[in-house]
């Protein structure tokens, strides 16, 4: 048998394995070109933020058995792709209603959001205009609608109401709105009274933070945070008149359990654009809502943080779109953590996804950049999967590509 015979390398053979890239300084910089999935960035964010803080957002209610079977569901999605085929080239772009985005993804409203990183509100308007995703604005913001459209006036925005007691001061703020440029008003409907979240109970979380001997302790882990916190404007509800005290507190002042179905009439008399629906759960709610004027519906539970032990929304979301037959579009919220799991909801009948926490543990991982991550991330495993499914668009995809075994089937490993 021959041996094999040892040789130095030449110069030439070895140039091109040689790679010197100028190294990068900035120690955010460095952690955000490391992270390749949303968990990534939710684990640098966790490292960067006070508990409370960070708890607030991966939370959810009581036991959290609603966020954990949501993120379980897309676990038990099935991927079969078809093969030799031509995927060289994919279109993912979709227009919802009044707005564009490059996949099936607009910015799920969010509260609090400077309490997450300084800039809040405007670092995720700012990095979705960049990316041509559209941004829902939270009436729980700490960014006024003026104010967003006039710093980031490129970028598409939609507005979410919650319906308060005083009608006459909802009114005011609709108006503000829609001189403010925000086409679509996204009506939240499973909020009559607060969910109880406990990891907020036990944090003892307040709007503003409270210092206390715990929050001070706190400062000494987290000193870049609170800097930035006491040394910019006050964090306070750019749209509410009162906003202090704990967050169940301000939940259960401000809005109001009397919600029905007339007011969503109402609203439809004094709102001249379109009207989304956000926390549909069941195929019954989902056609009166049309019948009385709704422009599309979200099938969402809150991420988990209103009802513990809801339904799971992508198990609930074929049998609403099918209901729905195409007539207004349907969205679905909670659980999305990764570009396959809105290739699995589109597949399943969803004509786009929200996401809430995952462009959050961007903004705590990194503010502007860390949101522009989180959309890179997103966007380039929406064309990845698509690929690899083959499947060139997204009306190309069916529940054949995307199977969804029912609850109880042992579930995949969720993506890191």
């Amino acid at each position: 048998m021959a041996r094999v015979q040892r040789r130095l390398p030449r110069i030439e053979e070895l140039r091109p394995l040689v790679k010197v890239e100028r190294p990068t300084l900035h120690r955010t910089s460095r952690a955000l070109e490391r992270a390749n999935t949303i968990e990534d960035l939710r684990r640098i964010g966790r490292r960067r933020t006070p508990r409370s803080a960070f708890d607030y957002v991966d939370g959810a209610a009581e036991s959290e058995v609603s966020l954990t079977r949501a993120r379980e569901a897309f676990g038990r999605v099935e991927f079969r792709p078809r093969v030799l085929r031509d995927v060289s080239r994919v279109e993912s772009a979709v227009r919802l209603l009044d707005v564009t985005s490059p996949i099936p993804l607009i910015l799920a409203p969010t509260g609090f959001t400077r309490m997450m990183q300084h800039e809040g509100e405007r670092a995720v308007g700012r990095a979705a205009a960049r990316a041509g995703v559209p941004y829902t604005l939270s009436t729980m913001g700490t960014v006024s609608v003026e104010d967003l459209a006039a710093e980031v006036p490129d970028v598409q925005r939609w507005f979410q109401l919650y319906l308060w007691q005083d009608r006459d001061a909802s009114l005011e703020l609709m108006a503000r709105a829609q001189a403010a440029g925000f086409g679509t008003l996204v009506l939240t409907v499973d909020t009559a009274i607060a969910g109880q979240r406990l990891r907020d109970v036990r944090n003892g979380m307040t709007i503003p933070p409270q210092l206390t001997p715990k929050t001070l302790a706190d400062m000494a882990l987290h000193p870049r945070w609170w800097a930035n916190l006491l040394t910019t404007e006050p964090l306070e509800f750019a749209s509410l008149r009162e906003s202090g005290g704990t967050v169940e507190q301000l939940v259960n002042r401000m809005f109001d359990p009397t919600l029905n179905t007339s007011d969503l009439v109402w609203l439809r008399e004094n709102w001249s654009g379109a009207i989304v629906l956000k926390g549909i759960q069941n195929v019954e709610d989902a056609k009166e809502f049309i019948d009385l004027g709704a422009d599309g519906l979200i099938v969402s539970n809150h991420g988990g943080r209103q009802l513990d032990r809801s339904v799971t929304p992508l198990d609930v979301l074929p049998e609403i779109a099918a209901a729905v037959g195409g007539r207004v579009p349907v969205l679905l919220d909670t659980g999305v953590m990764h570009g396959g799991d809105i290739v699995a909801a589109v597949a399943n009948g969803a004509d786009a996804v929200m996401v809430g926490r995952a462009y959050l543990y961007g903004l705590m991982a990194g503010g502007e950049a860390g949101v522009a991550r989180a959309l890179d991330i997103l966007i380039n495993q929406v064309h990845r999967t698509m690929r690899l499914l083959g499947v060139t668009a997204l009306d190309q995809l069916t529940p054949d590509h995307a199977v969804l075994h029912p609850a109880g089937a042992q579930p995949s490993p969720s993506y890191p």
